[in-house]
């Protein structure tokens, strides 16, 4: 929803702020001419990137007065549905009421509304207007559950509203002129239909599908080189990923921008390159698509269309580049293959940011512009400074997708209930929330969310730094999935997967300083509570056939150890309440034997995101890294 706003002041909201006093804030733009692709009565097809981004300096000009209207209209809405005539609001929609009468919520607390309308209560559960279809968590990152969440019409709209604001930013960064194509590594999930009949899968399968999305987004995205059956119908990872890349190729001079929804399916794309790019030139010197990569009948006959007639040039063409590549260690093959791209799209916050060094290694030159921030509970933030690079990336919240508040986390000096930051600092999550323009500059928050959709004070459960402010809404950095995610926690000890990154970072240095062609290909870790005491088990996947001196693992070990800086775990270990961290050094393709066990449980390959703590829950992921421990190495850095 787009809102009129003129420059406010902060204490009040004058009659002009609304476009007819004493009534109702009403959209500036009519909803169907705003999200079915036009705006100001331009036609189909047009799209002013300078409209989009003055829209958004109006709506961040007095962003709490935005906020205020925006919770009126969620509460106004919702009045009578039975989660909040629970808690008693009564109809009133102020703020502080609001905050009074409904208590925080996490998933938990939600769920059994959330299974009611999946089970077909068409009663006003959650939301007066009905809830359309329930999306999906990716379940990779809450050990292998996979939550319910409700998405509605309002949710889809608002996140196309995110995706215009930021896409008018990149493209005045990064403009896109004449035409082209994007490669485009995406990837649908499994759809299944609940007990009361919604369609359930992830929120970008809801959006992919959707028949509005599709029409939104020819304004804002060029079209994919793919075909919808190597999204759509292809029945494993392998085979899309694998038409992905060949129809890249296909469009080699064409493709202007590259995108994929993680870092880690970039990663994935370009190491299968690495592996099949000969197929891949036979099939196009040929004119026929590999039955031994493709066998999906649909998914042949839609990618064969495009390949046919044989182009023996482009293949020589192809094939010399990548020769060329692989000679220098496959640096810059993007730009290589192909020439016209203007810049590479993807996360790479939080577990994602490990990828991030191998990423600009495929990528040479190209800027690497970090996405939006968002999840599948809802879009958060825009990616409105796209010329950063992606480990300084902030997002800038937009005010009218949602109600914000942030639980402050003040620093703990060990144990109780905290978070860590990006400088590994311990944080109490037990303050009293605060108001969108209310936070603090360099403080660290947990970001919690009322939404369109029925989500209401629910926490997101992320770590957020505020660093900075775009007119007066917060430019957020992202820092983990820590606050209320899974942690590494045997005493009094608690590290986010933030903090094992850091660890790993740190020792990889040893790694580097001995071999330059050494690197941690991935990595996650464990709390194994089996023996007494507990330790910490941390697992690698390296690159290079070359092997490593134990004498060098050895002291990576040592430092991982030494990198816990939390106080808990600093204590525990002098004391001997958590015994020495054990590093196990995986057989190389390990990790993608876990990509495959978590797909094979319906994990959506779109959103995959390595667990970097896995808990003892996750059984069938332990059993696949325990049972490909090459080497292992306990910690002396204590004795």
């Amino acid at each position: 929803m787009y809102w009129n706003l003129p420059d406010l002041d902060d204490e009040c909201v004058p009659s002009s702020f609304y476009k007819n006093p004493g009534q109702e804030l009403q959209p500036f733009y009519p909803k169907e001419v705003v999200y079915g692709g036009k705006m100001s009565g331009k036609k189909a097809g047009e799209f002013s990137v300078e409209e989009v981004i003055a829209e958004f300096e109006r709506l961040t000009l007095n962003a709490a007065a935005v906020q205020r209207e925006t919770l009126r209209r969620i509460l106004d809405e919702n009045a009578g549905v039975e989660y909040l005539q629970r808690h008693g609001l009564a109809g009133r929609s102020d703020p502080d009421t609001f905050r009074a009468c409904v208590p925080l919520a996490t998933h938990d607390d939600l769920e059994p509304f959330i299974v009611r309308v999946a089970d077909g209560d068409t009663s006003p559960v959650l939301t007066a207007k009905p809830i359309t279809s329930i999306s999906l968590s990716s379940g990779t990152t809450t050990q292998g559950k996979r939550k319910y969440l409700p998405f509605n019409d309002e949710l889809f709209k608002l996140t196309m509203h995110v995706y215009r604001t930021s896409f008018a930013f990149r493209n005045r960064a990064f403009p896109v002129e004449g035409g082209g194509k994007a490669l485009q590594f995406v990837y649908g999930s499994r759809q299944f239909t609940t007990k009361g009949g919604l369609t359930a899968a992830t929120a970008t399968t809801h959006l992919y599908r959707n028949e509005e999305y599709r029409a939104a987004v020819r304004d804002i995205q060029l079209p994919c080189c793919s075909p919808d059956e190597v999204v759509f119908v292809a029945a494993d990872l392998a085979q899309s990923l694998y038409c992905h890349l060949l129809c890249g190729l296909l469009f080699a001079d064409e493709v202007r921008t590259v995108f994929a929804m993680f870092g880690h399916n970039l990663v994935l794309a370009f190491q299968t390159l690495e592996r099949v790019w000969e197929e891949l030139c036979h099939d196009i010197r040929h004119g026929a698509l590999s039955p031994a990569r493709v066998a999906e009948p649909a998914l042949r006959q839609a990618v064969s269309a495009l390949l046919a007639p044989p182009n023996p040039a482009l293949a020589d063409e192809v094939a010399r580049r990548c020769a060329e590549a692989r000679l220098n260690g496959w640096r810059g093959v993007v730009p290589a293959l192909w020439p016209n791209a203007r810049y590479v799209h993807t996360i790479v916050t939080g577990s994602m940011e490990h990828y991030v060094r191998k990423i600009r290694h495929y990528a040479g030159g190209l800027p690497l512009v970090a996405m939006d921030y968002g999840a599948s509970e809802g879009m958060v933030g825009a990616n409105v400074e796209p010329e950063v690079p992606p480990d300084s990336a902030t997002f800038a919240v937009l005010p009218n997708i949602a109600y914000f508040e942030f639980i402050p986390l003040k620093t703990n000096d060990g144990g109780g209930g905290a978070a860590c930051t990006d400088t590994g600092t311990s944080y109490n999550t037990e303050a009293d929330p605060v108001g969108l323009t209310e936070v603090t500059v360099g403080e660290h928050y947990e970001v919690v969310m009322t939404t369109f959709a029925g989500l209401y004070r629910y926490r997101l459960g992320d770590v957020v730094k505020v660093a900075g402010f775009y007119n007066s809404t917060p430019k957020l950095k992202f820092v983990s999935r820590g606050s209320i995610g899974p942690t590494l926690c045997i005493n009094v000890d608690k590290n986010t997967e933030q903090d094992v990154q850091l660890a790993v970072d740190g020792a990889a240095e040893i790694l580097a300083a001995r071999n330059t062609s050494l690197e941690v290909v991935d990595y996650t870790s464990h709390a194994d509570v089996s023996s007494d005491p507990g330790h910490y088990v941390v697992f690698w996947e390296l690159s290079g056939e070359a092997d490593v001196d134990d004498d060098v693992l050895q002291r990576c070990c040592d430092e991982l150890d030494r990198r816990f800086v939390d106080a808990g775990y600093v204590s525990s270990r002098k004391t001997r309440a958590i015994g020495p961290l054990e590093l196990r050094v995986l057989r190389r393709g390990t990790f993608q034997k876990v990509l495959h066990h978590c797909l094979s449980l319906g994990a959506p390959a779109n959103q995959f995101k390595l667990p970097r703590c896995v808990a003892r829950s996750n059984s069938g992921v332990l059993q696949i890294l325990s049972d490909n421990a090459v080497k292992i190495f306990f910690s002396t850095a204590y004795d």
